[in-house]
């Protein structure tokens, strides 16, 4: 039986090896193969018990290699107070484990629940308009106002990251930033002071790397599958076309996760990303918090949240007119691109319509982004 410091040392280092890889992981809990027996069995019998070639680099030295890189680590954490946890422990966040490339360990700083019933992530661009900010404010404030167990994650950038870890720590939400370097230092400096507020309020600070680990361009797009991968949801609140947030979208829907978009101005770079994500039917229309309660089917405790009333036969002139003309004839939802080229209006044209009509309960948006009449 080997120590609580041993068994720990071993888990950092299953994280150090090349070639282990979270289907290597549930291999080993699969077979019954222990983290002691992966580093203390002969290679034969590691990859025997695995199904993998013996030519793996499993091999004695390489492990030897791993478990002293982890002792230097076990120090460290220890040190610092940072936990450890690995895709082995039973506290590993469940919805990042349902991921196909969720770290094999993660190191944490702070309190916080990673398995809150109630999770988002709310990312942005690092230079957004007054507007945006101003929403993603408002946004976790209404949201946790409805939901005291809301988490938000985002990655402690400047901008939009900024200001949704704010809004978390104003309504007193725990908040979890993941960054994409080791504990030993933070990145981007000006946001220090956030740091240590997120960790304070019972919030944490994530991340996949061991202390030394420094950022760059790749590790940012790596640390994005831990913000889409922890949530059920991500909300992208302004975003050019190429950018981390548009990355982290993708990664999303591409683990069927929820992803809702804030619409702006089509001559706005800021919003063209957001935009684009709704129009390829990837996020869901954002324009309040009772968006995503409404698509997520939460239930807020103790609250109720007034239906929207709606004349049952509205006299409708303008824009909404020609698009009301069009969906009650309609026996199926039908999509924004449908209503854009039957109506010959532009998309910001159509949404800001959209919005109209479905806050007054005239219209509903059924998944994909699809409209009905209500």
């Amino acid at each position: 039986m080997v120590s609580s410091e041993q068994d720990t040392v071993f888990r950092i280092a299953l994280g150090m090896m090349k070639g282990i890889n979270p289907q290597v992981v549930r291999r080993m809990i699969e077979v019954g193969l222990t983290v002691e027996d992966f580093f203390t069995l002969d290679l034969l019998s590691v990859s025997d018990a695995l199904g993998l070639n013996s030519k793996t680099g499993f091999g004695a030295s390489d492990r030897e290699v791993a478990i002293d890189r982890a002792k230097r680590e076990y120090a460290f954490t220890s040190r610092h107070s940072v936990k450890v946890i690995s895709l082995l422990d039973d506290n590993y966040p469940w919805l990042l484990a349902e991921t196909p490339d969720a770290p094999v360990t993660l190191y944490m700083l702070g309190d916080a629940d990673l398995n809150s019933l109630h999770t988002i992530s709310v990312v942005g661009t690092r230079k957004p308009t007054q507007y945006g900010v101003n929403f993603c404010k408002q946004f976790c404030t209404d949201l946790g106002g409805y939901f005291p167990d809301l988490t938000v994650v985002s990655g402690l950038a400047l901008g939009i990251d900024s200001a949704a870890h704010t809004a978390a720590l104003e309504m007193n939400l725990p908040t979890v930033a993941v960054v994409a370097h080791g504990l030993d230092t933070l990145y981007p400096a000006a946001n220090r002071d956030l740091a240590r507020r997120i960790i304070r309020s019972g919030g944490a600070i994530v991340t996949e790397y061991p202390s030394g680990s420094t950022p760059y361009a790749a590790r940012f797009l790596e640390r994005n599958r831990i913000v889409a991968g922890l949530s059920q949801l991500t909300a992208v609140i302004e975003s050019p076309i190429k950018g981390g947030a548009m990355s982290t979208a993708n990664l999303a829907f591409n683990y069927n996760r929820d992803v809702v978009s804030l619409p702006g101005r089509v001559t706005d770079p800021v919003s063209a990303g957001c935009n684009l994500l709704i129009r390829r039917e990837k996020a869901h229309l954002l324009t309040a918090a009772a968006d995503v309660i409404e698509l997520m089917d939460w239930k807020p405790l103790g609250k109720h949240i007034e239906p929207r009333q709606r004349n049952l036969f509205p006299e409708l002139e303008g824009i909404a007119g020609r698009i009301y003309e069009i969906l009650k004839f309609e026996s199926e939802p039908i999509t924004i691109d449908t209503l854009h080229l039957r109506t010959g209006l532009s998309v910001p044209e159509l949404m800001s319509a959209l919005t109209d009509l479905e806050f007054d309960g005239i219209i509903t948006r059924q998944p994909g982004s699809r409209y009905s009449i209500s």
